[in-house]
């Protein structure tokens, strides 16, 4: 997310390296820098220059602390501004009425009903709703279809009438099926456009003026950098909606859309998309966002993940495990759905202080798992409970019922057992501090 943005940053900020104090030459040079990254990045110029213009007069009326070097400095004073660019805080979705409605809009091809489901599935999940979705595009057969298939997918209701072509008795007739079943939100997807046209605009406010919703939402590729600010604010001129979804933020997206649309229609980003699974939704929080422009990781996020996939009954169990030295192959595999469930590897990576960076060019294959996981399944209940059974017969036929090698099945299992090691070392914090008093150069 954001890489080459990020680079550019980074390579920026390294012109004020060694530099004794901020003065007008050295942070001239820097926010040409920083400005050209914007610009590269599908920025609008007249938002580029006054996002420099700020950062320039807050650094040279800054005090530079002792401790303090004028890049970090400049760095802080970025990360505020991009922060403010991009709408402060974070902005909560509007769930007052009973049952609440959401509208959602937006052109063909953004990723519209994808987000429709990713949302009822957050909403069920996190805050244990009662949702209702509803195929309001009366266009698209494929549509109805899709959202069925997503309902089914997550476990959510889902209203559909193939027959009618009005989208407003549509959504009228779902929200009282849903107040009738007690649902307490109620999604309304619509029909998309490959552009904005005046039928699109009329059908879309009909239904708003129809349905009343509690919150209406834009969801915008990301992709399209600055035709998608232009397309938000003509939405918004007409339907004046309560907040945008930026989708397909996890592509090659050079990140102009994020960082400008809040500017230009003064509606906050609600949500991003950062991938095509269900769980792939973020809230959006500008100030993390900046965190992660600039390089610095987002570990809030990563926790946050950590803590609603991770069960602490779970955790306890697997603890009292490896202190008895009895975690085991299945106790694994459980820890690698879970990790999977936390979403795309790469994107966690990213989300580690320092180490995205680190691991910007290595291609992490979000598959990476799929061999482990064959020899895994491949072993016996028993092999799985005990490794150490695992000869030289049993590692043939491991390697053979996964698709692997004899040499993978024997890396796993050295992998498996250091592992092991490690955590039950770390479950002892006296073993563990007799291990560091042994190191060498220790003191003693």
């Amino acid at each position: 997310m954001f890489e080459n943005l990020s680079e550019k940053f980074d390579r920026a900020f390294k012109l004020l390296k060694g530099q004794g104090k901020i003065t007008e030459i050295n942070v001239a040079e820097t926010l040409k820098e920083v400005r050209k990254a914007l610009l590269d990045a599908d920025v609008n110029y007249k938002i580029a220059k006054e996002f420099t213009d700020k950062v320039k007069e807050k650094a040279l009326g800054a005090n530079v602390l002792t401790a303090v070097s004028p890049g970090q400095l400049l760095v802080k004073i970025t990360h505020d501004e991009l922060a403010l660019l991009m709408g402060g805080q974070r902005e909560e979705i509007n769930l007052s009425g009973n049952p609440s409605i959401i509208l959602i809009a937006g052109l063909q091809g953004s990723g519209k009903t994808t987000f429709s489901g990713k949302l009822a599935n957050m909403l069920k999940n996190k805050q244990k709703k009662n949702v209702l979705l509803v195929a309001g595009d009366v266009y698209r057969p494929a549509a109805i279809n899709q959202l069925k298939v997503l309902g089914e997918q997550i476990g959510v209701d889902v209203f559909a009438d193939l027959e009618s072509k009005d989208p407003v008795s549509i959504a009228r007739r779902a929200i009282e099926q849903g107040k009738a079943q007690g649902k307490n939100v109620i999604i309304i997807d619509t029909a998309g456009r490959l552009a904005v046209d005046e039928q699109m605009m009329n059908e879309i406010a009909n239904v708003k003026q129809a349905v009343q919703p509690h919150e209406t939402l834009f969801v915008v590729d990301s992709m399209t950098g600055q035709d998608a600010v232009n397309t938000a604010k003509a939405f918004n001129d007409r339907i004046d909606y309560d907040g945008v979804v930026l989708t397909k933020l996890d592509g090659d997206t050079r990140g102009g859309a994020a960082l400008t649309i809040r500017s230009v229609v003064t509606k906050p980003i609600k949500f991003v998309g950062t991938g095509e699974k269900m769980e792939a939704i973020d809230v959006f929080y500008p100030e993390r966002m900046a965190d992660r422009i600039l390089g610095m990781g987002d570990i809030v996020s990563l926790v946050e993940r950590a803590q609603e996939n991770f069960d602490e009954e779970q955790a306890r169990k697997l603890q009292k495990k490896i202190a008895k030295n009895q975690f085991s192959f299945n106790d694994f595999y459980d820890q690698i759905q879970q990790i999977k469930k936390m979403g795309n590897i790469k994107d966690l990576v990213g989300m580690i202080p320092g180490v995205g960076k680190a691991m910007k060019d290595v291609d992490i294959d979000d598959n990476a798992f799929k061999s482990v996981e064959a020899i895994i399944l491949s072993m016996t209940p028993q092999e799985r409970d005990e490794p150490s059974i695992i000869n030289g017969s049993r590692r043939k036929r491991i390697a053979d019922g996964s698709g692997t090698t004899i040499q993978d099945v024997n890396k796993l299992l050295k992998q498996f057992e250091e592992t092991r090691k490690v955590m039950r070392m770390m479950s002892n914090p006296g073993k563990m501090a007799g291990l560091m008093r042994n190191m060498p150069g220790a003191q003693k």
